[in-house]
């Protein structure tokens, strides 16, 4: 082992010993039952790069129920969340495990259930994990902690660079999502992919079909919400993996001519996705819906597309059109309904600033971009502000004083109106005393009515709302 490496493994070793003692304890309460146990996986990483966290991973030769009977002993609490799977989870204090006997897995041709068989051995263990920077251990119930790398990982790790432990092909037939999860560690931590998993992902990316599309979700959000999303989109794409989840993402790509020029739609959606990563210290860090409305703002602009005569291009209309495509991706990928509603509302409302012009715009037309944001009016900032990917300076510039000055009037009409809970001068109990109607859908109307009053002028004030509701009560009937 060369100094270099032995280095690594003391780092990882006495990462783990010092900020999680209670791993030592548990290994003793393991040894002390006949077991073996050793961490795994990506803590191991995560400890020679000197970021371990509390979420950690072990393998061990005790079957379920024997890892259950000594996990009780040692945590606060203990839970069989994939038994079957050889996985029993606990928790003490703060730490969370998750102690699996050895194993293999496999998917068959075209089954969504990976077939598990336990192992006899370590060794057989790692040979079936994903990525050789993945497909390291530490052995704790040893005299002394033992490093175990079978396939050079550490090397790999220090070269930056992410390769299986053996033929690529033979890994993602195994498990076909450790295809996306190539792109996951390269955004997360940074690092190349080796050519053969390149290779072995093109021929093989029809594969992804057999996995359920939660996983598939599960697996893109962690690429999204990493430092570095857009080297990890760019495999995705490349690959031809997105084609399988998010082909509306490599159908950005439009061609390009010598008579009608626009701008690459796919470079610029990775850009927008960017600028507005830059700008999320606004909403307290990484977020997912600002994430993916940055993804996902112009989809529509392939299905809009028209030339216009004498050169140039149009894309009329799609906000609206990349808004209702978006619902139906994220449905597919079974986002969660909120995040859904949220994310096609900015993509529907992100043209909405540059239509007020040069920043001549009314109270009323304010109060509107207010009332439509909602709760997504930060998020709606962001969006707008990382949109402008023009390289011409002086427009940039001009673009972001004007939306200066509207966040500015936004935050003067907030203060005066409490913009943020517009509500008509008179509720809907009011409406029926004034009117002398019961509950029924014209009290609906004439709230509508006070609202689209309210947005356009400002607060009334009870006895002027009273007026116009009689003026337009008398008009009705």
């Amino acid at each position: 082992m060369s100094t270099s490496v032995n280095a690594a493994t003391q780092l990882a070793i006495s990462t783990l010993i010092e900020r999680v003692p209670e791993s030592t304890q548990l290994a003793a309460a393991f040894k002390a039952a006949g077991f073996k146990l050793a961490l795994v996986g990506g803590p191991v990483r995560d400890a020679i790069l000197g970021r371990l966290g509390n979420d950690l991973d072990f393998t061990t030769n005790a079957k379920p129920a024997e890892s259950k009977k000594i996990l009780t002993s040692w945590a606060d609490t203990v839970w069989e969340i994939g038994a079957e799977f050889g996985t029993i989870a606990a928790r003490k204090g703060e730490i969370e495990v998750e102690v699996t006997t050895y194993r293999s897995e496999s998917y068959e041709v075209d089954s969504r259930k990976p077939d598990v068989q336990f192992g006899e051995n370590i060794e057989g263990d790692l040979k079936r994990r994903d990525f050789t920077i993945n497909a390291m251990a530490l052995e704790l119930t040893t005299q002394t902690p033992t490093f175990i790398d079978l396939f050079n990982g550490i090397t790999d790790l220090q070269n930056k660079i992410i390769k299986t432990p053996g033929k690529a092909e033979d890994s993602f037939s195994d498990d076909p999502l450790r295809m996306m999860r190539a792109a996951r560690f390269m955004s997360q931590l940074n690092f190349t992919v080796d050519e053969s998993v390149i290779s072995a992902i093109k021929k093989m990316a029809d594969r992804l079909s057999i996995i359920s599309a939660e996983r598939i979700r599960d697996e893109f959000v962690k690429t999204l919400m990493s430092p570095n999303p857009r080297i990890g989109l760019t495999l995705l794409v490349e690959t031809g993996l997105a084609d399988k989840f998010l082909p509306e993402i490599p159908k950005l790509k439009l061609e390009i001519d010598e008579h009608h020029h626009h701008k690459d739609v796919y470079e610029h959606t990775l850009t927008v996705l960017e600028q507005a990563i830059a700008l999320e210290d606004r909403l307290d860090g990484p977020n997912l819906t600002l994430r993916l409305a940055a993804l996902m703002h112009d989809i529509g602009k392939p299905k809009t597309k028209e030339l216009i005569p004498g050169g140039g291009v149009s894309f009329h209309h799609h906000e609206v059109v990349g808004s209702r495509m978006t619902k139906e991706r994220l449905r597919t990928l079974r986002f969660d309904n909120q995040v859904i509603k949220d994310v096609a509302k900015l993509v529907f409302l992100h043209l909405r600033f540059h239509g007020y012009g040069n920043g001549e715009w009314t109270d009323s037309a304010v109060r509107r971009y207010v009332r439509d944001a909602e709760d997504l009016l930060t998020h709606l900032h962001l969006l707008t502000r990382a949109d402008c990917t023009t390289r011409n300076k002086k427009k940039a510039d001009s673009l972001a004083r004007t939306y200066d000055q509207l966040e500015e009037r936004i935050v003067q009409l907030m203060m005066q109106e409490e913009l943020n809970k517009i509500r008509p001068d008179i509720d809907g109990d009011e409406i029926m005393k004034i009117l002398g109607v019961k509950p029924s859908p014209v009290v609906g109307e004439a709230y509508n009515y006070l609202l689209e009053l309210r947005l356009e002028h400002g607060p009334l004030g009870v006895e002027k709302a009273t007026e116009e509701l009689l003026t337009w009560w008398r008009a009705r009937s």
